[in-house]
């Protein structure tokens, strides 16, 4: 196992082929995905040929992967993942920060202690200069993260989805912090990495 970042309570590792289980039961749960596909299932043979491969690639700039499994520190309980990925494959410049927890993880703070310590690392490991984040605009629960994490709204925004689903006609919203900002007075507490 490749651990890339811990803090207080999380491990944050590369994925394997051994985390299929867990990511189906993941991409699985409607309450999970209900912002991201309207909550329609996942099949198994999605995951292995299009998710895995997606999770474990490795990025040039980094020589390292931008998707990181999260599990407890105490007990090792996978949670979900943590996105921190640059949006151009040889430029670390601009990273792309996301999320997706299992249900039990919701509501006790480890979306905002993982985004944080991401954050700061790429701020300060990673030569990172801008950390941007969509969502949903109805998403107020991952809008809340991202704004507990540092980040300020930036735009409402659309898009031509494939499928519409429920609260997409509301639009996206895309935030950002720049390490201008980070380092500035009204800088978020430090996330305690381990």
């Amino acid at each position: 196992m490749t651990t890339f970042l811990e803090t207080d309570r999380l491990v944050l590792r590369a994925f394997t082929v051994a985390d299929t289980d867990h990511l189906l039961a993941l991409y699985n749960d409607r309450q999970v995905m209900r912002y991201i596909n309207g909550g329609r299932p996942t099949g198994r043979r999605e995951i292995e040929t299009r998710t895995l491969p997606r999770l474990v690639h490795i990025h040039p700039c980094w020589n390292t992967h931008g998707y990181w499994a999260a599990q407890e520190k105490a007990g090792g309980t996978f949670l979900g993942w943590f996105e921190f990925r640059p949006l151009e494959e040889h430029s670390t410049t601009v990273v792309e920060l996301g999320y997706r927890l299992n249900q039990a993880a919701w509501g006790r703070g480890y979306a905002t202690e993982g985004s944080r310590a991401l954050i700061h690392k790429g701020f300060t490991d990673l030569a990172v200069e801008r950390v941007t984040a969509n969502t949903m605009a109805v998403n107020t629960r991952s809008r809340r993260v991202l704004e507990k994490s540092g980040l300020s709204f930036v735009r409402t925004f659309t898009e031509d989805w494939p499928e519409a689903i429920e609260g997409s006609a509301h639009g996206e919203v895309e935030y950002e912090l720049t390490r201008t900002e980070w380092d500035g007075p009204g800088r978020p507490a430090s996330p305690h990495p381990g």
